[in-house]
């Protein structure tokens, strides 16, 4: 299997939560990620991989219902159109982490996957939501019920796990189990509450399933709420728990990797952890009650 080159996309936000209406700050946004998603085309990047909800603020830090007025239908809505236009100009397989509107009042935090043709190939909605002091996720998302979907793209199987999933090892096993070969983590986490596990977390979960993982975070602070800054050092980590490579703490970047799937059999083949995982004697794992 060919080398595929692979690319995230860190970034703070654009415009005034206090003065921009939310749609100038989805339209701010979009115009900001248009550079870097360029600049990855001409690297060469086959699939590139955007940050939670990456068009507008990170509003969980608030309770304000305004925000459900931003969230589209996926893949109906105009943000995933538009996407789908950008993925067949470049040739680009994106995975595009969006505000996503069921029906009134039933809104996901949801990723579509977007193959290089432009084609919309499905998408995953978080499913582990927090509601701790900052992140009142509740307030504005439901629990994913999709499950862990893995899609076929020109470059290999891509599955999604967005953010404070990442902190539940099922979802990757599942996510591995369904034959995913790279997993793409968006995620929206600020210094001092998980920075000490973000090295941590995503190289172990891809030694303990045999898989890559990309992992991105927003950077900066957002006001008016400003309840942390986001440290992005967003990277690519191999099946062996390598960080590949990994941006600033502070920047808009575009970072960019080369994975090596052949790495996933030769690790898959060295360790044996499916063939040595035993669920007949996980008897707690799947009980509700536990």
């Amino acid at each position: 299997m060919a080398v595929i080159k692979a690319g995230l996309i860190q970034m703070s936000l654009k415009g005034d939560v206090e003065s921009d209406s939310p749609d100038v700050i989805k339209e701010k946004m979009l115009a900001a990620h248009m550079p870097l998603i360029e600049d990855a085309a001409r690297q060469g990047v086959q699939v590139l991989g955007l940050q939670e909800i990456f068009n507008i603020p990170y509003v969980c830090a608030s309770h304000d219902p305004k925000w459900y007025a931003t969230a589209e239908r996926v893949p109906d809505g105009p943000t995933i159109q538009h996407m789908r236009s950008v993925a067949r100009e470049h040739g680009m397989v994106l995975v595009v982490p969006i505000y996503e509107e069921q029906m009134a009042g039933v809104y996901y935090n949801s990723a579509a996957v977007i193959d290089a043709d432009g084609s919309y190939l499905g998408k995953f909605r978080k499913v582990h939501i927090p509601h701790v002091t900052g992140y009142h996720e509740k307030f504005f998302f439901k629990p994913g019920d999709l499950g862990y979907p893995v899609f076929q793209t020109a470059v290999g199987k891509i599955g999604v796990y967005i953010c404070y999933d990442r902190h539940f090892p099922e979802g990757w096993r599942e996510l591995a189990m369904n034959g995913a070969e790279l997993v793409f983590n968006p995620s929206a986490t600020t210094k001092g509450l998980s920075d000490h596990l973000w090295t941590i977390e995503q190289p172990a979960s891809a030694v303990a399933n045999g898989i890559f993982i990309g992992a991105n975070n927003r950077v900066g602070w957002e006001a008016p709420w400003k309840k942390g800054e986001f440290y992005g050092s967003s990277y690519f980590v191999n099946p062996r728990g390598e960080i590949l490579d990994q941006g600033s703490d502070d920047k808009d970047e575009l970072v960019v990797a080369d994975l090596d799937f052949d790495m996933i059999r030769e690790v898959r083949e060295t360790w044996a952890f499916f063939r040595d995982r035993r669920p007949d004697a996980y008897t707690k794992i799947a009980d509700w009650h536990a």
